[in-house]
């Protein structure tokens, strides 16, 4: 009997210490995940690198452009109204599949003329991107020899801007809620 009872006791004292492991890991990688997100944070804003330089920063102006959105409209930078928000993400990204349930949601509430989603269709199948977001904004599958993200200076995505008469850039971010227009009133 006293040999089940150790037993027993050496088992509880192995899940004990196997708890506590457990628990110090799942806060390690919460710590982990905070430093990753951080450094996400700092790539998007910085540009890749090696992608040629920095990306597009705040007082910009955004290259001459044409492009046919996903139902056939004709966008250019002078069409674009003030205050539009251009959202430049990849299917194969999983920051940019984070984003769309809320740039959806946000959108929605919004004129579709005033926001941009630029879809690079070279990295996956843009079909995802495109039946969440199309119903709610514009949407472009840009396939181009030249891509628009070249025209914007975006290089990492997602990469969200914003954009004041003539194509001047507001803001610049890698999330929605870290834009102007995207930030709760």
């Amino acid at each position: 009997m006293s040999y089940l009872i150790a037993v027993v006791a050496l088992l509880g004292a192995l899940c004990l210490v196997n708890m506590m492991l457990m628990l110090g890991l799942v806060r390690r990688l919460r710590e982990h995940t905070k430093l990753l997100d951080a450094l996400y944070e700092m790539v998007g804003m910085m540009g890749a690198p090696g992608a040629g330089g920095g990306g597009p920063a705040a007082g910009d102006v955004v290259g001459e452009f044409a492009a046919t959105t996903v139902d056939g409209n004709r966008v250019t930078r002078d069409l674009l109204p003030e205050g539009t928000v251009v959202a430049f993400l990849s299917p194969d990204c999983q920051g940019c599949r984070e984003q769309i349930p809320e740039l959806a949601s946000w959108a929605a509430g919004q004129d579709p003329a005033r926001v941009l989603v630029v879809v690079d269709s070279r990295s996956g199948d843009p079909a995802q991107v495109v039946s969440a977001l199309a119903p709610v904004a514009q949407v472009i599958v840009d396939d181009a020899a030249k891509p628009l993200a070249d025209t914007f200076g975006v290089h990492v995505f997602p990469t969200l801007l914003q954009l004041a008469a003539g194509g001047r850039l507001l803001a610049v971010a890698p999330r929605l809620d870290r834009l102007p227009a995207g930030s709760p009133a």
